[in-house]
């Protein structure tokens, strides 16, 4: 069983920027797997944020947050980041880290995941 685990969040005013970080117990984590980004916020559905997929590389994001979030790898660290820039208050959520081994076609569901982490609160103010 791979154990993924989130950090980074917090409270940040409008316009602010933070940086998740992923992390998982599986030494190839970083390379060999495609690792998504999810978020939920009170009362709503779990919704997808950002994704990178494994072979190809090909990374991914919401309308909401393109331009503004960015997904990467650090293979050395076994780390995949996101970075947050420009926050608003309707990004406050818990965040939460996603993998799985497979190619994943359709990434935006997080039934297609195996993998998740505990999830991380990012709250922002206005």
């Amino acid at each position: 069983q791979v154990q993924v685990v989130e950090s980074g969040g917090g409270l940040v005013q409008a316009g602010g920027s933070l940086r998740l970080s992923c992390a998982a117990s599986d030494p190839a984590f970083s390379s060999r797997y495609t690792v998504g980004w999810f978020r939920q916020a009170p009362g709503k559905e779990r919704e997808f944020v950002a994704v990178q997929r494994r072979s190809d590389g090909g990374t991914y994001y919401a309308d909401s947050v393109k331009g503004r979030f960015t997904l990467s790898r650090d293979n050395a660290e076994k780390t995949v980041y996101l970075q947050m820039n420009s926050l608003k208050p309707e990004d406050t959520a818990v965040y939460y880290c996603a993998a799985d081994r497979s190619y994943i076609v359709n990434f935006d569901a997080p039934r297609n995941y195996d993998y998740w982490g505990q999830g991380t609160q990012v709250t922002v103010s206005s």
